[in-house]
């Protein structure tokens, strides 16, 4: 019984040895000779590799970013009481268009009275000292005044006079009317030609100090996308050809932008850059606050263009196979970048025309 257990297992391990029975494997199948790799005529790799000329062809790089809409600063005000007082009107409704300067309420305000006040004083207190100051100059002129009442009266005109800048500067800040009598009602007014989006004023409604704002007036017409681009797209910033908005009310209806602005500030927390798209909205479709996708598409490129399967990695360094002719093929190191999900470019080491193991290239791992 001993006798019959010895031969059946040398039988076993002489089976385990090379179960396909192919003797074919990887480190037979090359010659390795510096950079140039031979490939035996009856290795079974030279079936299984496919091979294309380098040709080059165009391509555009593109990458996406969060955005979001907003209206143009310069292009929005949201108009406030800048005194506490009691609405008396109210000029406008929503959805009204309006231009720069036009009412939009009015205010009964005792703050506002006293300024009006102060203004009509000011400007009365520098007629009078302009009066006084060319009666010394007559007096003068004709021999019956003194210099000193003269410099002393210039010098109180200039006052006066100073006071009622001032008194004047506050009036044209609330862009009220300076020919009205004093004690007047305060006319708010927009600052910007716009729509009426919001309005919240009330006839008779006390308005303290810090009340916040009683109406919004913006022009939509163009508004502003903001993106915040990541760190390593910047660099394509540069050659951006196209913007397309994919907003997420609106699917399917892309926007198109062009680039207004570019953050001069790297975030530290987010590694990104506020980069701002403005965008035409004459049709009104796009809303402020609105999200969606901001894909920026670059300048076309012209490059030799493999597919994936071409790219073998070797500590770090990129390569390709190329062929020689026959079943001689040598390894070339090249610098390459990706094009969409299944094209690489390669941008060095290979020239248009050479011959490139573009499938099965990984047989080729083990020639080392």
């Amino acid at each position: 019984m001993k006798n019959l257990i010895i031969p059946l297992c040398l039988l076993v391990l002489f089976g385990c040895g090379n179960p396909s029975g192919n003797d074919d494997t990887g480190a037979k199948q090359f010659i390795i000779e510096g950079e140039q790799i031979t490939v035996p005529e009856n290795a079974q790799v030279l079936h299984k590799i496919k091979i294309q000329l380098a040709e080059s062809g165009s391509y555009q790089l593109s990458f996406s970013a969060a955005g979001t809409v907003h209206a143009i600063p310069a292009q929005y005000a949201e108009i406030a009481s800048p005194f506490a007082g009691r609405i008396v009107k109210s000029f406008v409704r929503i959805g009204q268009k309006i231009t720069s300067g036009s009412p939009v309420f009015e205010i009964s305000s005792p703050s506002f009275s006293e300024a009006s006040k102060a203004y009509f004083q000011a400007k009365q207190e520098m007629a009078l000292a302009l009066k006084h100051l060319n009666r010394e100059r007559d007096l003068l002129a004709n021999k019956v005044g003194i210099a000193k009442e003269v410099e002393e009266a210039e010098a109180n005109y200039e006052l006066r006079k100073s006071d009622y800048e001032q008194a004047l500067a506050a009036m044209q800040v609330y862009q009220s009317a300076t020919d009205s009598a004093p004690g007047q009602s305060l006319v708010v007014r927009s600052p910007i030609a716009g729509e009426v989006l919001k309005s919240n004023i009330v006839t008779g409604q006390y308005i303290p100090e810090d009340a916040g704002a009683l109406a919004v007036v913006a022009d939509l017409d163009k508004v502003w996308v903001t993106a915040h681009v990541k760190e390593k797209d910047i660099p394509a910033l540069e050659r951006i050809a196209e913007i397309r908005i994919d907003l997420d009310a609106l699917p399917g209806t892309p926007v198109t932008g062009a680039i207004y602005y570019t953050g001069g500030i790297l975030d530290e927390d987010t590694r990104s850059i506020e980069v701002i798209i403005q965008c035409d909205n004459s049709e009104r479709k796009i809303k402020p606050h609105m999200y969606g996708t901001v894909r920026f598409i670059a300048m076309p490129l012209q490059d030799i263009i493999v597919p994936n399967s071409a790219i073998l990695q070797e500590e770090g360094t990129l390569y390709v196979i190329v062929s020689e002719g026959g079943n001689i093929f040598r390894k070339v190191n090249v610098t390459v970048r990706p094009v969409g999900e299944a094209q690489t470019a390669i941008l060095s080491g290979v020239t248009e025309g050479e011959k490139i193991v573009t499938e099965g290239a990984f047989y080729f791992i083990d020639a080392r």
